[in-house]
């Protein structure tokens, strides 16, 4: 379905990251021929490539770039390692550079240390993306789960939810969605803190919304 969704849009110098599901061949020449760029993620479904990448990247040194944050609860490393030496190897079309992410992950409440190693490839050129873009675009591919199903499962507790019958699981799930969008609509930088704001509090609610008289954009009085 990933094609005909792209169809409507326009893609031309963009780059569309996808997890391994999509690491397609038939999707990456789709892409190309579009004139943007790909950035998959490689994984089990496509065996000799993952072995292939395993292989180069077993002796890797220095990484070409590295990036921490904070949050959640828990602080993280990122190191990326970049290559073009598989390009004309790999048997994948329109490959620019192939690349492995390692994170680490700091929970600071415990102190827990988890560590994962990504392998992917994209269609970027070392002109087009160095490894600090690569490995920013490699972040921004989780934009949407941070964003949005994060709160989801922390602040609405949504995949305990005992709501299963009928249409109310998913009309419940549009619901949150839609006030996650309201929140976020008025710019703020945590949803959760806001979340905890607002609620039980109508009046707070409405004043944030701007539906009283004194919250109304132009009001004098």
């Amino acid at each position: 379905m990933a094609i005909p969704l792209l169809e409507a849009i326009c893609i031309e110098g963009k780059t569309i990251s996808a997890d391994a599901l999509l690491t397609q061949r038939r999707l990456a020449r789709y892409l190309v021929g579009r004139q943007a760029h790909y950035h998959f993620t490689v994984k089990g479904n496509q065996p000799r490539l993952l072995e292939d990448l395993t292989l180069y990247f077993q002796e890797r040194k220095e990484p070409d770039a590295t990036s921490v944050d904070c949050g959640h609860g828990r602080i993280e490393t990122r190191k990326i390692w970049t290559s073009t030496e598989l390009n004309d190897y790999l048997d994948f079309p329109h490959v620019g550079q192939a690349f492995v992410v390692e994170r680490e992950r700091i929970d600071k409440k415990t102190q827990k240390v988890s560590t994962e190693t990504v392998y992917g490839i994209t269609s970027c050129t070392p002109d087009q993306a160095d490894a600090n873009h690569i490995l920013k675009t490699n972040r921004g591919h989780w934009c949407i789960e941070n964003s949005c199903h994060y709160i989801l499962d922390w602040n609405y507790d949504e995949d305990r939810s005992r709501i299963r019958t009928g249409h109310g699981p998913e009309n419940l799930a549009r619901l949150r969605r839609f006030a996650i969008g309201l929140i976020k609509s008025k710019g703020v930088t945590s949803v959760a803190q806001k979340m905890r704001e607002l609620t039980m509090n109508v009046r707070a609610v409405f004043d944030y919304l701007r539906m009283t008289n004194n919250s109304r954009v132009g009001h004098s009085g």
